[in-house]
């Protein structure tokens, strides 16, 4: 089969890899008919290169159609129609049972202290072959993957495999509903997903902010309230402008979906890029301990919350040490909400908003279309944020 395979930093490939098979009574196999390129998939491409192992198969949102099952399987059958969550959860044990999907004690990764593997998402999180491929073996099948119908295409099915239930989980971790006001930092495809639910879900006063003309257009012609940060003189101006719309508060809750990728920040920039320099059993063991993170955008979130109000972290981050402002959060008494999304815990709280009526507008969310074998070029469009690119769906079977 074609896939994409990680070789070394800004260095991904299209090449041909052996199809994978049934290994346990529990698998499937899904041949794939969607597939997205993630923010998160660009931290493998610069920063994540210590966890990483020339050869890997990457990628972790994905939709197709079931082609095998293992003997184990009973719910799905070859022909089934199914989106994959990116994160391995068995549905049985303590964690699952509890609702945190994303801490299955089954599927965790003990060696590295790490949660539930992850498709096509380093060492850190068990190694396990990506999604941006033609074909996937699905562990756990009989629990994770989410059946959907046939007809509508596949854009309205697709982003239950991680943006519609990292945005959900977002949105409801900041207070939502039951909240009048929300800001998210950051308009990539979680942020704009975030207001979208955000206005769903009833919230008056969403506020967006980002850096990228594009995406703030988008979010403006939904009714989102968006501020360029280039037009605004620091964390300050923006607090202001935020006070202004809420009443002189704050926000009641803030997301910050942005994580380490935050601007303003070149001291950290400086150090991803040394990371990728050092040895790789040394650059992985000062990731874990020294860390390399980007906290400008979580310092504003930590700025323009409310008193009393919630902080929602669902930009990604990694490294150990570096400094928060401790003061501030505990001043101001504020709720911090974070952590990967625990997808089959809101699944019956989002298929109702793709199955009926495009509520949320997932038909016209992606804004780039691509065969895999266009998967390199794709890679530099989205980092650079070139062509007015937000989403890319890769097409594996298109040529």
């Amino acid at each position: 089969m074609r896939a994409v395979v990680w070789h070394g930093r800004h260095d991904v490939r299209v090449e041909t890899v052996p199809d994978p098979t049934i290994e346990e009574p529990g698998d499937a196999i899904v041949r794939i008919t969607s597939t997205g390129l993630c923010g998160s998939d660009l931290h493998l491409y610069e920063v994540m290169a210590p966890f990483m192992t020339p050869g890997d198969v990457v990628g972790h949102e994905p939709m197709g159609v079931v082609e095998a099952v293992g003997s184990g399987v009973q719910r799905l059958r070859p022909g089934d129609r199914v989106v994959v969550p990116f994160n391995i959860s068995c549905g049985s044990c303590f964690m699952c049972s509890s609702g945190f999907q994303s801490q299955c004690e089954v599927t965790q990764n003990r060696q590295w202290e790490t949660g539930a593997s992850l498709f096509g998402y380093s060492k850190l999180y068990g190694q396990v072959p990506g999604a941006q491929a033609e074909l996937l073996r699905v562990p756990h099948a009989d629990y994770g993957p989410i059946s959907v119908p046939t007809g509508p295409p596949d854009d309205r099915f697709v982003y239950l495999s991680d943006v519609l239930p990292t945005a959900w989980q977002a949105v409801r971790y900041a207070g939502a509903p039951g909240i009048d006001s929300l800001a998210v930092i950051g308009l990539g495809p979680i942020g704009d997903m975030c207001c979208r639910i955000a206005h769903h879900l009833g919230v008056e006063t969403v506020i967006g902010i980002d850096l990228v003309d594009e995406r703030l257009e988008r979010c403006r012609q939904r009714g989102v309230t968006v501020l360029d940060g280039r037009e605004h003189d620091g964390e300050a101006a923006l607090t202001d402008v935020v006070r202004d719309l809420t009443a002189g508060r704050g926000a009641a809750g803030v997301i910050d979906a942005v994580g380490m990728e935050a601007h303003g920040a070149p001291l950290a920039a400086a150090a991803h890029k040394a990371l990728a320099l050092l040895p790789r059993a040394l650059s992985a063991k000062l990731m874990l301990s020294a860390g390399s993170d980007r906290l400008s955008a979580l310092r504003l979130a930590i700025e323009l919350v409310r008193r009393g109000g919630t902080l929602s972290i669902v930009g990604v981050y990694g490294g150990m040490t570096d400094p928060l402002p401790m003061m501030t959060l505990f001043d101001k008494q504020v709720q911090l909400r974070m952590g990967q999304a625990n997808v089959r815990r809101w699944v019956d709280d989002l298929l109702p908003l793709v199955e009926d009526d495009d509520v949320l507008g997932l038909e016209q969310f992606a804004t780039h279309r691509l065969p895999l074998e266009a998967a390199p070029d794709a890679y530099e469009l989205f980092r650079h944020k070139r062509d007015g690119a937000v989403k890319v769906l890769f097409q594996p079977a298109a040529r």
